[in-house]
């Protein structure tokens, strides 16, 4: 008495022929997607593991470093892919190249 009565909307028919243009239309957000993740993420990410790699790869004998996890120290000994940083006199330890984060000007470590 008081609810009128509501009916369904008939569906559209869909088109029996596919359109190039329609599909490129529905496709094109998510390639415009990817491109700006490429250019936000990816590569600045990229960029940066690459200096990253330049920087242990130029790593000499008494260089002052910073670990990972907060040790700074002198290059002592090189290896392939260990180092030996002395963090006091007399005192070294041995770790892997890949965590250094950081070279420090000379002096700095004393």
């Amino acid at each position: 008495m008081f609810i009128s009565q509501a009916f369904a909307q008939a569906a559209p028919a869909a088109a029996s022929g596919s359109d190039p243009q329609s599909t490129l239309l529905t496709m094109l957000p998510l390639v415009l997607m990817f491109v700006v993740l490429y250019f936000v993420m990816i590569r600045p990410q990229m960029k940066r593991q690459k200096e990253h790699k330049a920087m242990i790869d130029a790593l000499a004998k008494g260089d002052e470093v910073i670990m990972g996890g907060g040790v700074m120290g002198r290059v002592a000994k090189l290896g392939d892919s260990y180092i030996h940083l002395e963090v006091a006199n007399g005192v070294e330890i041995q770790v892997q190249r890949s965590a250094v984060i950081q070279v420090l000007p000379k002096g700095t470590f004393k």
